[in-house]
């Protein structure tokens, strides 16, 4: 049985969604100081690096991050791969990539290399989820969708689709995934974000693990 740790570590190198806040990680306590305990004072936005999205980061009143159930973020899942020249994953591409109705569905980009370098530049130029591609996953009823950088959306989207379209039917978002060791295939999945009660419960980083079935 094999893991895979497909989470994106936090870091000052770390990329951020433009417009998110920066990632500061400080000393507030040393011992090299003479304090009695290292402690470190972290600050960062709640979508930061692999995060979970919960239907409250775009719906007024709907459900927020500690109200997701633990049976959608833990089970079964299939990792798809998308064709290395695709920018915008359509229905098309959903059928061509997808041949069964999994429960949890994380798709494998040419994203998952821009984990590679140690920058923290943003790339606008992602593959992202069209709002076809979102429709028939909850056509297919699909309880959660993964992506490998941290917007499932196209970037300067004007109307944020995908998101609702997702969320608005409960289909919780993975963002941020690091794919780029895990063959496709299926895999059990656990992906649990930060148990955030204060705020608006849209969403918290997470640490996601793939564990394979045999």
């Amino acid at each position: 049985m094999a893991l895979f740790d497909v989470s994106v570590p936090i870091c000052a190198a770390t990329p951020t969604y433009p417009g998110d806040p920066g990632i500061e990680i400080t000393s507030w306590l040393k011992l090299e100081s003479g304090d009695p305990a290292n402690v470190s004072l972290l600050k960062f936005g709640a979508h930061t690096g692999t995060h979970v999205d919960a239907p409250a980061h775009f719906l007024e009143g709907a459900s927020r991050l500690e109200s997701l159930p633990l049976d959608v973020l833990i089970g079964e899942a299939e990792v798809v791969e998308v064709p290395a020249d695709c920018r915008a994953i359509d229905d098309q591409v959903v059928r061509l990539v997808l041949n069964s109705d999994p429960a949890r569905v994380l798709f494998k980009t040419r994203n998952s290399e821009f984990w590679n370098t140690s920058t923290a530049t943003f790339r606008p130029d992602f593959t992202y989820l069209d709002v076809s591609g979102a429709e028939l996953l909850v056509q297919r009823k699909v309880r959660l969708v993964g992506i490998d950088y941290l917007s499932i959306e196209q970037f300067q989207s004007p109307d944020f689709a995908t998101h609702h379209q997702l969320l608005s039917n409960n289909v919780v978002i993975v963002e941020g995934l690091d794919l780029r060791e895990v063959p496709a295939g299926r895999y059990e999945l656990i992906c649990l974000p930060l148990r955030i009660k204060e705020g608006t419960g849209d969403g918290a980083p997470a640490r996601a693990i793939l564990r394979t079935l045999d």
